[in-house]
């Protein structure tokens, strides 16, 4: 009999838990499509170095007058904003790490002939620095950085505010579209195109 009851309450525990809560209203499937499009492009700064994406971030609402951009110096300064930061992401997809018999995280450069060590502190044998030669694929993922920030740059409020004071109805769906669109197939393509690299603004080599 005990058994019983044991199992009756194995049974209905996760029925009662899979009940909705009639506090919440139900969203449409239109607005948990949008809700996810959102969620996944602010994931997308994690496929960027850290330094840039701060970097624009911090600056972006204090270079724009928080999207006011009262001057041509201002939209100026935020061109050249966007740009360093786009030059940063890209150059940074050309860096990567390893860590020396110390344990410690040495930084470089990748080249065509391998990874020239930045302070010249550590170095590498010559068939372990060509693991870290420049490839087809470093090219790529700098490319689709670049895509990246651009969908984030795009979601910014004080950039669009700066460039589109008062966007029409269309504007305002290919702001939103656009970046969307951007950010689904440049992670598809990062899946397709993985990196083992762990350059300056990205998770520390375990190596």
């Amino acid at each position: 009999m005990g058994s019983r009851v044991e199992t009756y309450e194995d049974v209905r525990l996760p029925l009662l838990e899979e009940q909705p809560d009639p506090s919440k209203p139900e969203k449409t499937p239109a607005q948990k499509a949008v809700r996810k499009a959102f969620k996944g492009t602010a994931h997308l700064a994690n496929l960027l170095p850290t330094g840039s994406v701060m970097a624009f971030q911090v600056m972006s609402p204090i270079i724009t007058h928080e999207g006011k951009c009262k001057s041509f110096v201002s939209i100026t300064t935020t061109i050249a904003l966007l740009s360093a930061c786009a030059i940063s992401c890209f150059l940074l997809c050309f860096t990567d790490s390893f860590r020396d018999e110390r344990g410690k995280v040495r930084y470089g450069v990748a080249t065509f002939r391998g990874l020239w060590i930045m302070d010249g502190s550590a170095s590498l044998p010559p068939e372990e620095a060509a693991k870290y030669r420049v490839g087809i694929a470093d090219f790529i993922h700098a490319i689709l950085s670049i895509l990246v920030f651009a969908a984030v740059a795009m979601f910014d409020k004080n950039v669009v505010s700066c460039f589109y004071p008062a966007p029409s109805e269309e504007d305002l769906e290919i702001l939103t579209a656009l970046p969307v669109t951007v950010g689904v197939i440049c992670s598809l393509l990062f899946l397709l195109f993985p990196t083992k690299r762990h350059g300056i603004g990205f998770p520390l080599s375990r190596r």
